[in-house]
């Protein structure tokens, strides 16, 4: 079976949306450490669940297509969204390896003629969301393995992360550099010449959390 499709333009999204029944976007960015982590595991489900005018996955680079990110109300990277019949039915937030495998399990059964409303009983998940805290958590191997392996990668992404964000055409603070006419040798420095302060970027990552 083949892999996601990598949208280049608002017009082969919409296609994508009209000739499949389910699709299952991942809102990803080159400067994502959690979106690297997590891209892999997207790769096998894809592989493992497309079909032809049945079941799509899509990865949308939301600095190349920021028109579709914020259509689709993307706030935060990397972002999951399942669409059935062109509306969305599940959205989660994060690097969540078994919650996508969980909603992507379930969308395919839309695709089989399953009711959104029978499959998709809860709302969409979200990582560090505001949601009720379970009394219990069980834990298990691959869980626990899943962790360590984020906050290793976190250790090696997050500086460059948190640079490409504020490079980030997606980032809406971002500042364009100011022009200051260079001080004469020896001479003092031009009025107004205070370098600005670095800006964060307004989006989140796993490493911000």
């Amino acid at each position: 079976m083949s892999g996601p499709v990598h949208v280049q333009s608002d017009g082969e999204w919409q296609s994508l949306l009209s000739k499949n029944s389910v699709v299952v976007a991942d809102f990803y960015a080159d400067w994502c450490g959690p979106c690297k982590m997590i891209a892999p595991h997207f790769e096998r489900l894809a592989k493992e669940h497309s079909r032809p005018n049945k079941v799509a996955f899509a990865k949308v680079n939301v600095d190349n297509q920021a028109n579709i990110a914020r259509t689709n109300g993307v706030t935060a990277m990397p972002t999951f969204v399942i669409f059935h019949n062109g509306s969305t039915v599940q959205t989660i937030r994060g690097a969540n390896p078994s919650a996508l495998t969980d909603a992507v399990t379930k969308a395919v059964a839309l695709a089989d003629g399953g009711k959104a409303e029978a499959v998709f009983k809860t709302p969409g998940r979200t990582l560090g969301g505001d949601g009720p805290v379970p009394a219990q958590r069980h834990w298990s191997v691959t869980v626990l393995l899943n962790v360590v392996m984020m906050l290793v990668g976190l250790y090696f992404t997050q500086i460059d992360a948190y640079k490409g964000a504020e490079l980030s055409m997606f980032n809406p603070k971002r500042q364009q550099p100011s022009r200051v006419k260079p001080a004469a040798a020896g001479g003092p420095a031009p009025a107004g010449s205070v370098r600005p302060q670095q800006q964060r970027s307004a989006f989140k990552t796993l490493a911000d959390l």
